[in-house]
């Protein structure tokens, strides 16, 4: 860390500056040596400026998406120290504060998202959108790296305390652990920003696959499916949610069992039952994911199969929009929560041990879910229903037809 210990964030997003400047680079020179004057994909035609227009909107929004999180998540800033105020009260104004930071936060980089998906579609059509999306992904590796530096930190830190190792090394680690989670925050962004844009560009496929020229708002089938479809966030959240809740209360009672009988365990003399304990959390990591695979997979189908495909456009359509709004409000709302903690634990509002970060506990707690769990899962929500429209377009089309005739509606 060498002798300034707060410098660890900065350092980092220098780092992502540096990349996306050099990747332009790379990216203008590649286009114009490399790239043909103009090409015609489908019926559109692209030219070499609208490709370059389109991956460079991508990569610089891509970069806007992670200062801005930055921004929201790091307790070197107003929003996440307001939180650690905020805990002062209690875990109840914690929370109130964590989550209007979280919605605070979807604003910028959701116009960001939007202004790329217009320039993109603009310059290049349905091909523009692609490129858009590799072009903010085109920083993965920093962008990998800064997001793996968050667990690893983070279990350095775990294990600095549970080796009883001194304060000093502790307090490198609540540094460095301080760091990994608005570096995590910053890379979950990039993975929603890329998520957005690929599903647009499968939407966009769906629609020429399923031989739609537009798409009616007015038209009463596909506003109900534009409704259906930005409830599904919601309810895949919910399930999500849940099955951390009834995780936890799982592994809350083997606990409390093993307190109650092994002999010498409150006083360290007795070793816990680790085994059981992993396989709790396993079993339900896998079981309790059910009930949201079925969610993502059949909702498409049975809205196409019985709606349409008009009806099945307005669900992907709404989910699209209420799925990234949810997913970087839970993601930046998690990471918020847990550098408020950490801000505390510096000494500030009383510090460790404090009302203030018992409070600022309770909200961290509430925020693991948010950003570890549904935030992230919500970009395979948006993705995987956008290909699995688009793949099953012929069944759909022919299944629908077989139940109009069924109903005697043909």
């Amino acid at each position: 860390l060498g002798k300034d210990s707060t410098a660890v964030e900065p350092v980092l997003k220098r780092q992502l500056l540096i990349s996306t400047v050099l990747m332009s680079i790379a990216i203008y020179l590649v286009t114009d040596k490399v790239m043909v004057e103009s090409f015609t994909v489908g019926t559109t035609v692209v030219t070499k400026t609208g490709v370059l227009a389109s991956i460079l909107a991508g990569l610089w929004s891509g970069l806007l998406i992670g200062y801005v999180t930055e921004y929201y998540t790091s307790h070197s800033y107003a929003p996440v120290r307001s939180i650690a105020k905020a805990s002062e009260t209690g875990a109840a104004t914690n929370i109130i504060y964590g989550l209007s930071v979280g919605y605070k936060s979807a604003l910028i980089p959701v116009i960001a998202i939007a202004a790329t998906a217009y320039v993109s579609w603009t310059y290049a059509g349905m091909y523009g959108i692609a490129i858009a999306a590799i072009g903010m992904i085109s920083t993965i590796a920093i962008g990998l790296t800064i997001d793996a530096y968050g667990p690893v930190s983070d279990n350095a830190g775990g294990i600095a305390e549970m080796a009883e190792l001194g304060k000093e090394i502790r307090s490198r680690t609540d540094t460095l652990d301080a760091a990994g989670n608005t570096t995590a925050a910053i890379g979950k962004g990039f993975a929603i920003g890329s998520a957005v844009l690929t599903a647009l560009a499968l939407f966009a496929a769906f629609l020429t696959r399923a031989k739609i020229d537009s798409v009616n708002l007015l038209s009463p089938t596909v506003f109900a499916g534009l409704l259906v479809g930005g409830v599904l966030p919601f309810i895949f959240t919910s399930q999500t949610m849940l099955a951390v809740g009834q995780a936890a209360n799982a592994m809350i009672e083997e606990v409390r069992r093993q307190f109650r009988t092994i002999p010498g365990l409150l006083q360290g003399k007795a070793r816990p039952d680790y085994r059981t304990c992993v396989a709790i959390s396993t079993t339900a990591a896998l079981k309790r994911m059910v009930p949201p695979g079925i969610l993502v997979l059949a909702s498409p189908l049975v809205v196409g199969v019985l709606f349409g495909v008009q009806a099945l456009a307005g669900l992907l359509a709404g989910s699209l929009i209420c799925g990234v709004v949810m997913a970087l409000s839970s993601s930046n709302s998690g990471g918020a929560w847990d550098n408020a903690k950490k801000f505390i634990e510096t000494g500030k509002h009383g510090g460790k041990g404090s009302d203030a970060h018992k409070a600022a506990v309770v909200g961290d707690t509430v925020g693991d879910p948010f950003k570890d769990t549904s935030g992230p899962s919500l970009n395979i929500l948006m993705k995987l229903m956008a290909i699995l429209s688009l793949v099953f377009v012929p069944f759909i089309v022919t299944a629908h037809e077989a139940v109009l005739a069924a109903l005697g509606l043909k």
